[in-house]
């Protein structure tokens, strides 16, 4: 079976940019090459799962979603951290236009994006982890039955600290960065 870490995208692999979709505004996060070259070097497959509402308000079409995941794929493949598989769900229950506005099993924190890629890869869920910097990451890993980690990029740090005065949080791990969360996992005993 794989193990594999699902990743969410803005604000955990990159910058987050408010609708990003063009290859000149990607900027990489310190240390996600290196987080995910280990990842990989310990036997995982890397898979991107990542609302794209974007394309639901007709700010950019599903072709430059995908080839701003080709473009990223490239710039982490020259450090070898390449991608196994990106899944993006392009619509919104609200603020979708057209066919794109609509209740769908894929937007996180729906598992739709992570069945997809249990229809490519044999997922060992009880070996296999949720990253992101959001609630709805957290809600998704979970829901499809994964450990998680929330990382303090994008909008981690801040949500982390609302749930340190109020108990439990939702999350297994709590890591700074992503290279901090690869060290997390690495590190987990059951």
């Amino acid at each position: 079976m794989d193990r594999v870490i699902f990743l969410d995208r803005d604000g955990t692999l990159n910058e987050e940019v408010n609708y990003l979709y063009r290859k000149e505004d990607l900027k990489i996060l310190d240390s996600v090459p290196q987080a995910l070259k280990r990842l990989k070097a310990h036997g995982y497959k890397l898979v991107v799962v990542t609302n794209q509402a974007g394309v639901a308000r007709g700010y950019y079409s599903e072709e430059e979603v995908e080839a701003l995941h080709r473009y990223m794929n490239e710039v982490l493949r020259s450090q070898g951290a390449e991608i196994d598989a990106f899944f993006y769900c392009p619509h919104h229950p609200e603020h979708g236009i057209g066919a794109y506005k609509t209740v769908c099993g894929c937007r996180k924190p729906g598992v739709g994006m992570f069945e997809q890629a249990a229809s490519r890869f044999d997922v060992d869920k009880a070996r296999s982890w949720m990253i992101g910097d959001k609630l709805i990451d957290i809600q998704s890993g979970i829901n499809f039955g994964l450990r998680t980690v929330l990382v303090g990029t994008g909008y981690g740090a801040d949500f982390h600290a609302q749930q340190c005065g109020s108990g439990q949080p939702p999350y297994d791990i709590y890591a700074e960065t992503l290279e901090e969360a690869a060290k997390a996992i690495l590190e987990y005993r059951e």
